[in-house]
Order: structure tokens, then C-alpha cells, then sequence
């Protein structure tokens, strides 16, 4: 076995998710989980399962079906000192804590003059391709980005999935962490010796010199494969998974920009005053001299998240529509 083999592991990404949470509650007696179902039932997507038997339904808590009431208390939690991990099943759901998150959480350190910070970890399932309807399909990261006082992840990879939560944890300040559903069962290989990953930067996951192709999420995997694409014809894509939704990391594609001078913005949520308007405003602001097209963008269409499958598919980002967005920049 090569030294690189014998250090890396094949896992998942609810898995690593699961590990991540492990290593957290062993390392530190401040942190605590607390959601519906993720003690005995393991969380409804998996990702908890185990934790309750190492660690007691002191430190992994079931709550009740009331978003607001327990969002609440783990930001009292939080102010009281304690480091709570809280898990919304999803991210539809969460709009019933929105008052919680907003006028509570995201504003407490600037309304108390720097006195009341509020370290609080909230994760929660995002996104649709799992025919679950329009009630369970929302990508709704943009509109959490919108707000001042937090910091919004979505974990990509293995590696985010399993080394993103270390340092949210140590934030001073409420982080929110978005996990894509369609990637809980997405493997791979990663390194046994991974370390925290910086939570402040884009990642470039594919260098190119032809355009840009900037997503998050579950969109990655669909982004990567339009550059395989796209590469067949000839046409060299930069892929950029952003990670950081708040605060975006403005330098990194500001500089890929510069370097291939055409962009494509790739986002599963809807497009009126989408993350992808966010992204493409300040392309234009920051960088338009640098452009030689204008910038795209590929989003989710303007409807409720259909249920069947092949109107779903129709609904959302694939691989041939990114292609032919870079297609129109490039020519």
C-alpha cells in the first residue's frame, strides 16, 4: 500500500458530518446538540446516529416540533456559555425560528455594544433533486446570506463536510452551515490527516483560463461535470465553489475573473434577487473592465419545486445548461 492510500479512507459525507459532531462533543464538555429526532432516531437524514449512545441525551438532545422554542434556547445557551450544535431538519423549517435568527441571534453582539455574543452553530438540510415537493425542496442560503451579525457555509466536499465545524465552533458569532441533501450519500476518499479548513475562502476546485464558473453546494458536482464537458470541446473552465456565502470571499472570484475574463454564476436557488444577483452585481462592480462577455447565470426556475421527477430535474441546474451558458460567454 502506497503511503498516500494508507492515509486516506473511503467515507461519506454524512458520515464525516457525523464524525465532525464526534470529535466536537469529545473535545469539548461546552458542546451539546439538540434537534428534532437526532437522539434515538439518529436525525432524520442520518447524520447523528451513534452520538446519543457515546455521549447521553444530556449532550445529544431531542427536542420538541417547535423551531423557534429550541433555536431560542440554544442561543440562550450560547450567551450562557455553552457551545450548542443545532440541527433544523430543513432549511423550509427554518422559517419558523426566522425571528430567532434574525432579531435575536444575528443582532445581539451589536444591539448589547459588543457585550452578548452569541456562538451558536445551526445546521440544517438544503435543497431539492430528492423529489420531496415544493414544501421540502427550498434553497434558501441566499436569503440568510442577506443578513449582517452571522456566516453562512455550505459544505461541498468531504473534506468541508467533516472539517467545517471546528472553527464554526469557535466563532464568536452565529454560523449557519447548509448541507445539500443530495450529498449525504455522495463518497469518496479523504485524508486521515485532514485540519480545519478556513471558513473565510472560496475554493478552487478546477483551474482554467477560458471562464469562470462560480456555485455552492449541491451544484458543484453538476458544475464540475459541465467543465469535463466543456473541456471535450476545448473550452478551458475555472470552477469556483464559493463555501463562504456570508461573507463571500470577493478576492478569490474576483481574481478568477481577471484571469479568464468571462463568468458563469451557478445557483439552485431561484433567480430574482437570488445569491447569484449578489455574485454577478459585484463582478460587475469590482471587475467589469476585466470581462469580455457578460456575466451569466444558471438557476433554479421560477416555481415551486415540482414533484415529479423529470419536471424537477427540468427545474434545476444540470450540467448541459451550465454548458451552454459558458458556451454563450466564451463565443
Amino acid at each position: 500500500m502506497s503511503p498516500a492510500a494508507a492515509d486516506s479512507r473511503t467515507t461519506t459525507y454524512r458520515e464525516e458530518l457525523n464524525e465532525a459532531m464526534r470529535e466536537a462533543l469529545a473535545g469539548d464538555e461546552r458542546v451539546f446538540l439538540m434537534g428534532e429526532d437526532v437522539g434515538r432516531y439518529g436525525g432524520a437524514f442520518g447524520v447523528s446516529r451513534g452520538l446519543i449512545d457515546e455521549f447521553g441525551p444530556q449532550r445529544v438532545r431531542d427536542t420538541p416540533l417547535s423551531e423557534s422554542a429550541f433555536v431560542g434556547a440554544g442561543i440562550g445557551a450560547a450567551i450562557a456559555g455553552m457551545r450548542p450544535i443545532v440541527e433544523i431538519m430543513t432549511v423550509n423549517f427554518s422559517l419558523l425560528a426566522l425571528d430567532q435568527i434574525l432579531n435575536n441571534a444575528a443582532t445581539l453582539l451589536h444591539m448589547s455594544g459588543g457585550q452578548v455574543s452569541v456562538p451558536l452553530v445551526i445546521r440544517m438540510t438544503t435543497g431539492a433533486g430528492r423529489r420531496l415537493a415544493a414544501q421540502h425542496s427550498h434553497s434558501l442560503e441566499g436569503w440568510y446570506a442577506h443578513i449582517p451579525g452571522i456566516r453562512v457555509l455550505a459544505p461541498a466536499t468531504l473534506e468541508d463536510a467533516r472539517y467545517m465545524l471546528a472553527p464554526a465552533l469557535t466563532d464568536p458569532d452565529p454560523v449557519l452551515i447548509f448541507e445539500h441533501g443530495s450529498l449525504y450519500n455522495l463518497s469518496g476518499q479523504l485524508k486521515a490527516s485532514g485540519a480545519p479548513v478556513d471558513i473565510s475562502t472560496a475554493s478552487i476546485r478546477r483551474s482554467g483560463k477560458d471562464v469562470s464558473l462560480i456555485t455552492h453546494g449541491g451544484s458543484l458536482g453538476k458544475t464540475l461535470r459541465a467543465a469535463d464537458q466543456l473541456a471535450a470541446e476545448g473550452i478551458d473552465a475555472e470552477v469556483i465553489d464559493l463555501r463562504t456565502l456570508r461573507p463571500l470571499d470577493n478576492e478569490t472570484i474576483l481574481g478568477s475573473v481577471r484571469r479568464t475574463h468571462r463568468a458563469v454564476v451557478i445557483d439552485e436557488g431561484w433567480r430574482t434577487a437570488g445569491l447569484s444577483a449578489e455574485v454577478a452585481a459585484t463582478i460587475a462592480e469590482q471587475s467589469f473592465y476585466d470581462l469580455d462577455a457578460p456575466v451569466e447565470r444558471v438557476c433554479g426556475a421560477e416555481v415551486p419545486t415540482p414533484y415529479a421527477a423529470q419536471l424537477e430535474e427540468a427545474a434545476l441546474p444540470q450540467p448541459a445548461e451550465i454548458a451552454d451558458a459558458a458556451h454563450r460567454t466564451v463565443s
